[in-house]
């Protein structure tokens, strides 16, 4: 008697996403190779820029504005560079390609694959922080030689650098989710994050400002981004720097909260 086969099952797990990052790495590594195959746009410009800016306002400023005590203005001007070039670029490279991949039309191959919410969340983001800090260490590598630099807290330069970087990979993450054209990019970065960069005290310190100023400059998030990071060099800032955490680590998760609820949602990603 014949017997008939026993058909063998299909393993399915060997094809299922193995967790909510599955995924995840490959999509960072192709965000990382975005820009680093473009370093001379996305990491030598950036820095050239910066030094741009040292040289002009270091150079007109050195002999009249007053910080602290014993610190001369262009070594007070040097960490704020740092911080902002951090900040534009980790903006810059999240929401550029989000709204490149929708632009172009390639980004129904991201959504047909099996990549959860927060796998696209990672590896933007952290690709966003890759960018931010390889650019704030080249203009770090390349402007510290213009004046003396001391690393009195170097652990708070670590984390506002790490913290502010993703807090602006998020942003970017949120603004290419929202914009559905280069335009709206341009009209989000230039009338939100390029006044709040500018206004942070990268160039100056607030104590400077007039009270009503002073005031308007606290409620601005940026400014604890550049201030804590600031400490790190000097050991001295404007406002304690476990206020700085908290403003920043709050908005922070305040930020990545939206993001993830927008991912989740689909918001403009599916016609």
């Amino acid at each position: 008697m014949s017997t008939a086969p026993v058909a063998t099952p299909v393993v399915q797990a060997s094809t299922a996403p193995r967790g909510a990052l599955a995924g995840a790495g490959t999509l960072f590594y192709k965000e990382v190779l975005r820009f680093w195959k473009v370093a001379f746009q996305t990491v030598a410009a950036p820095v050239l820029t910066a030094v741009l800016y040292l040289l002009i306002f270091g150079h007109v400023l050195e002999d009249h504005v007053k910080v602290y005590d014993g610190v001369g203005y262009t070594s007070f001007l040097l960490p704020g560079l740092v911080m902002m070039s951090v900040l534009q670029n980790a903006f810059a490279n999240s929401s550029s390609s989000l709204i490149q991949s929708k632009v172009t039309g390639n980004l129904v191959f991201l959504l047909v694959t099996p990549l959860s919410p927060l796998a696209w969340y990672v590896a933007y983001v952290g690709a966003s922080v890759v960018r931010g800090l390889v650019v704030g260490f080249g203009v770090f590598i390349v402007t510290v030689w213009f004046a003396p630099l001391h690393l009195a807290q170097p652990w708070w330069i670590v984390v506002f650098a790490a913290l502010g970087a993703g807090m602006m990979g998020t942003l970017g993450l949120i603004a290419g989710l929202w914009a559905e054209k280069f335009d709206q990019l341009a009209a989000f970065q230039n009338f939100v994050i390029m006044p709040m960069t500018f206004l942070s005290g990268v160039f100056y310190s607030v104590h400077s400002l007039p009270t009503v100023w002073q005031a308007a400059s606290h409620l601005n998030p940026f400014f604890y981004m550049i201030d804590g990071f600031r400490r790190g060099f000097f050991g001295t800032s404007d406002v304690s720097p476990w206020l700085s955490l908290a403003v920043v680590g709050c908005s922070f998760l305040a930020v990545a909260a939206l993001c993830l609820h927008l991912l989740r949602s689909g918001y403009k990603l599916r016609a």
